[in-house]
């Protein structure tokens, strides 16, 4: 299990396209190990694959942060198939390090999704996991926290990653 670095917002595999997951062997299990130590190192609820420069339909997702085994979430070619309410909801993201805005999230959805076996299954979601979900299915689709700002929202937001560039928090692609 390795602790990989975690791309930052600029950097072009974020939103490039992302390929099926079709091999489930070995290979994909020790990309899954080392997402959620990434993850848990970071720390941060889920990490996409893309977001660790791998371009598949993979992410993971654990609320507990490393704490409770049974709380992992491997998610394979997701797709969420149900949403319910809405919500605003205040979210950060590891690729925005140190960075937070407020956007609207289902409060309840079923994802159907494969696990690291390649079973597939559907996962009823709600509240912070739900939140998580959507996160990780976004990255997945190239869709990053700026696409869901408009106007001078997106324009304040934007000054704040410069300015977090600028002061050298955190590096990236310009």
């Amino acid at each position: 299990m390795t602790v990989r670095p975690i791309l930052v917002f600029g950097d072009p595999r974020l939103e490039a396209d992302n390929q099926p997951v079709d091999d489930f062997g070995d290979g994909l299990r020790e990309i899954i190990e080392d997402l959620f130590e990434t993850g848990w190192k970071a720390p941060g609820l889920g990490v996409a694959a893309p977001q660790i420069g791998v371009n598949l339909r993979l992410a993971t997702v654990d609320l507990s942060v490393g704490r409770d085994p049974e709380a992992r979430v491997v998610l394979a070619n997701p797709e969420i198939t149900h949403r319910r309410g809405r919500a605003s909801l205040e979210e950060g993201c590891l690729s925005f390090p140190g960075l937070f805005t407020t956007i609207e999230r289902p409060t309840a959805i079923t994802v159907r999704a494969q696990n690291d076996r390649g079973v597939w299954r559907e996962i009823e979601a709600d509240g912070l996991l739900a939140q998580a979900v959507c996160h990780e299915v976004d990255h997945l689709d190239g869709v990053l926290l700026t696409h869901h700002l408009r106007g001078m929202k997106r324009k304040l937001f934007m000054r704040r990653v410069e300015k977090m560039r600028k002061l050298g928090i955190w590096q990236g692609p310009a």
